[in-house]
């Protein structure tokens, strides 16, 4: 069960992502459909790993 639970924290919602990128849910949803941030559908919702947030900002950060 503790596997279960690790797999589930290593997702976010897009409210979550928007909410600690300070951007709107929008924002995140397109950066989804464009493939700048790996996403994961759930039946009508969407979830991302914590990793691929990570790798998305790290590849905003080095471009500059």
């Amino acid at each position: 069960m503790a596997q279960n639970t690790s797999m589930t924290t290593d997702l976010l919602t897009v409210a979550e992502i928007a909410a600690s990128m300070r951007v709107s849910k929008m924002t995140v949803y397109r950066l989804m459909q464009s493939g700048a941030m790996e996403s994961i559908r759930f039946g009508r919702s969407y979830r991302v790993p914590k990793l691929a947030v990570q790798r998305y900002l790290e590849s905003v950060n080095s471009g500059h």
